[in-house]
């Protein structure tokens, strides 16, 4: 049975990226996942359109497939193209009849490298979530935006970005209590208006009562209205073009300063050559904040960290760079191929709990393999942290 939520989230986003009645439209991601099985299949159950599926994902097979069905739509998310430009250059690269790939999560720092060696003449980069009231797009090729409105409408628009406390991930509220919208170029929180009136903005939860009120946040420009809290960091440009930065919750502060563990991976992958990077901040004892920690996928030995500590500095801050750095034969993963950050998290940088190689950032801002003497110092306040 198709739903009215299904079809608000494979209509909206069907007509946002102007897929067309003709597309052959290649999908290669998990069905039971949003972007396979409602805005990619929604294509053929609402509209008719031809939609190829392949079962399982394949970097190697992925072009193939492309030129053999004559797709002239690809489905993506974020990892996914992030994995495509790990391979070898062939021949299939531009032999495709592709006319749009869109999807969620492609990042900045891949996104000409993608449209260039594959040569995707648009990108429609989405932005919502299952739960969530609210869809944005980019459909302008803006390299790295998740959405756009226009500055005169955004006022009337149900999704807005307001001022909040980075650290905390809490709204800042002015004297009267309420919330105020950000400023261009400011950081904010994107929230979107409940209306339970309205199917396309209503929040139905979760089975957890609990955990759906905490998504809301009530009193925010009037008393008594209700939004929903996306938990997402935007910047919104003087244009209108929203920018995701981090998720609250995914940063960090290390020496008086807040890091974006979002930046941070964006920076790393691109120093090591589009390997997978996880970062997340660490308590250290004695220690205010949280040092950054950064977990890299490298099963062929390949990572040279002397050439990731001089792309580390060359772009990130000092307080930005991770004091450790583990690397991974493999990683655990989660079925749209995202590492799993909690287990990393609970490792920490203990020596004894992990077995991989794992490096330490020394003074002259070089890692090294963390001893057994450098551990004891750290977790005893004496390593000068």
């Amino acid at each position: 049975m198709i739903t009215f939520r299904y079809l608000f989230i494979a209509a909206g986003t069907h007509y946002m990226v102007a897929v067309r009645p003709n597309d052959i439209v290649y999908n290669a991601l998990p069905l039971y996942h949003t972007v396979g099985g409602i805005i990619g299949v929604g294509n053929a159950l609402i509209f008719g359109c031809t939609v190829a599926l392949r079962k399982k994902f394949s970097d190697s097979n992925f072009w193939k497939d492309c030129i053999k069905y004559k797709a002239t739509v690809v489905q993506y998310i974020g990892e996914l193209c992030r994995y495509l430009l790990t391979t070898p250059r062939k021949l299939e690269d531009t032999l495709h009849n592709l006319r749009l790939m869109y999807g969620n999560g492609l990042r900045p720092q891949i996104w000409s490298q993608l449209t260039t060696r594959f040569n995707i003449p648009n990108i429609g980069e989405l932005y919502g979530s299952t739960e969530g009231n609210s869809i944005l797009a980019n459909v302008a090729n803006q390299v790295g935006a998740v959405g756009f409105i226009p500055i005169i409408a955004r006022t009337l628009y149900s999704v807005q970005v307001i001022r909040v406390d980075e650290e905390s991930g809490e709204p800042i509220c002015n004297h009267n209590g309420l919330c105020e919208r950000s400023a261009a170029g400011e950081t904010g929180l994107l929230v979107a208006k409940v209306d339970p009136r309205r199917a396309v903005t209503s929040f139905h939860g979760y089975a957890d009562q609990k955990a759906s009120e905490k998504k809301l946040l009530r009193n925010v420009f009037k008393k008594g209205d209700v939004y929903f809290n996306s938990g997402d960091l935007i910047v919104v440009d003087i244009l209108g073009y929203f920018y995701f930065k981090d998720r609250t919750g995914d940063t960090f502060r290390w020496r008086g300063e807040n890091v974006s563990t979002e930046e941070v991976e964006a920076i790393i992958t691109n120093a090591i050559g589009l390997q997978d990077c996880v970062v997340h901040g660490v308590d250290i004892p004695y220690v205010e904040g949280k040092a950054g920690m950064a977990a890299i996928e490298d099963p062929e030995h390949k990572v040279d960290l002397n050439h990731l500590s001089v792309g580390k500095r060359g772009s990130l801050p000092s307080y930005a760079q991770p004091l450790f750095v583990r690397l991974m034969a493999e990683t655990p993963r989660t079925s749209t191929f995202k590492m799993k950050q909690c287990e990393l998290m609970l490792q920490s940088f203990n020596i004894h709990k992990i077995s991989d190689p794992l490096y330490y950032l020394n003074k002259d801002g070089v890692h090294r393999p963390l001893s057994e003497e450098q551990y004891q110092l750290i977790l005893g306040g004496k390593a000068g942290l």
